[in-house]
């Protein structure tokens, strides 16, 4: 990871933070209830409210008898995590609550607490806030046996309509089962197009295993993966947010659910993912988006983990001629073989218009986007569009975006690009065609 790909404090705020977020909107996300408000209007799934808590006289109107038996019990304002109670069931004696970290609270230990809130204990700028008590999430069975106690979460960044970067944030016995990093939760970074978790940071270094346990924290798959990226995504449709980190936590049954935006997202999710942020978000900045869908599926061409390169040691090296046949896969699911010429001195793969018109690549829903550049060619000036691809090469599949181009007069129809050749070798004595 360079430097210069690196997002700091103040590119942050000076390049995305505050350039792509209007005050509106930014106020919306610094309210959790505004938010939620927001959300549900537009139908993205966030967790049922019970309880409201704007006055000390709410307290004594409030029927405590009606609160189920698990339960948050958050500051609208809150920052970082502080300020929140979760339950997690009924005491024995039926007249109180156990907490996530195993501590009994009763309706007297609430009351307090949510005074605290009212007064601006755990709010922004110390000011007077609002109390609620939302549903408890649980966690999901396939995240349960990394997590100790508390829920995890998933760190989304979007920026543009597109989900840059993602991790997946651990409770521990130091956090308390929360999934605060400050407080100790372990962060994860995942593959943005696999949705398969890479490597996990805590404490400044990188870990393989859960804490005191045999359980590896790479390679996890994470559940509907690719809703959890477009849930994310439309928070931006919902709110007005051009560049937020998005909470999500995956309901055991209901699935993807938006805890908090964040208009200023942490920057160690750089850490958990050993890779720049501030490269991709550049990358996409000047993009034409056309909605969640077409965002999620823009970010799983790009940011791809490229899974393939780490497996190259057990299948061995590929080595590849200047020429190479390569299975071009169709929209159908169809595949055609076609000549491909191997070149490292191009950066992106490419394929010729009229091959891929024929077979259905240039369909509008497999465009990705269009070079805001145009290039002359017996036609005059074109924009050129960028579409996906998924190709066959060597017995491994590549799933990969190509601009279109005119290659008529050229030897070959499709050319691949250095970016999709990571893990082959090159033989340069094979004379080319």
């Amino acid at each position: 990871m360079q430097s210069s790909e690196i997002l700091g404090l103040n590119a942050r705020g000076n390049l995305f933070s505050y350039p792509y977020n209007n005050a509106s909107a930014k106020e919306k996300a610094n309210s959790k209830l505004a938010t939620k408000r927001a959300l549900k209007k537009a139908d993205v799934p966030v967790p049922d409210i019970y309880a409201k808590f704007v006055t000390p006289h709410a307290l004594v109107s409030f029927d405590w008898s009606k609160l189920p038996d698990a339960f948050a019990l958050k500051p609208n304002r809150g920052l970082g995590g502080e300020g929140i109670i979760i339950v997690k069931k009924r005491s024995a004696d039926a007249v109180g609550w156990i907490t996530t970290q195993r501590k009994r609270v009763t309706v007297d230990d609430l009351k307090l607490h949510i005074m605290d809130i009212l007064e601006g204990a755990y709010s922004i700028d110390s000011a007077p806030d609002v109390a609620y008590i939302e549903e408890y999430v649980g966690r999901h069975k396939a995240l349960r046996k990394y997590s100790y106690r508390g829920t995890p979460d998933i760190r989304v960044i979007v920026f543009n309509y597109v989900p840059t970067m993602a991790m997946l944030r651990l409770p521990t016995k130091e956090s308390g089962g929360r999934a605060n990093l400050h407080q100790g939760a372990i962060a994860v970074g995942i593959d943005i197009a696999t949705g398969i978790t890479t490597k996990a940071y805590w404490h400044g270094e990188y870990i393989r295993y859960k804490p005191n346990t045999k359980r590896k924290l790479h390679g996890i798959k994470i559940p509907l993966w690719t809703k959890v990226l477009e849930t994310a995504v439309r928070c931006q449709e919902a709110t007005g947010l051009g560049y937020f980190g998005a909470d999500i936590v995956l309901h055991p049954e209901k699935g993807p659910m938006i805890l908090e935006l964040n208009f200023q997202p942490g920057l160690s999710i750089q850490l958990a993912n050993a890779a720049g942020l501030r490269k991709r978000l550049e990358r996409i900045k000047d993009l034409e988006v056309r909605d969640a869908e077409h965002g999620v599926k823009v970010a799983k061409i790009l940011f791809a983990e490229r899974f393939a390169d780490r497996v190259k040691v057990v299948e061995g090296i590929k080595i590849l001629k200047t020429v190479e046949k390569v299975k071009i896969y169709t929209p159908k699911k169809k595949a055609r073989k076609v000549e491909a010429r191997i070149d490292t001195g191009a950066l992106r793969s490419s394929i010729d218009r009229n091959l891929a018109e024929e077979l259905g690549l240039l369909d509008e829903s497999n465009i990705l986007w269009k070079k805001r550049y145009a290039y002359r060619s017996a036609h005059g000036k074109q924009a050129r569009p960028v579409i996906g691809l998924n190709i066959r090469l060597a017995g491994r599949k590549i799933k990969t975006s190509a601009s279109v181009a005119n290659r008529s007069r050229l030897s070959t129809p499709i050319l691949i690009g250095r970016r999709d050749l990571q893990g082959f070798l090159i033989d340069s004595t094979e004379a080319e065609i």
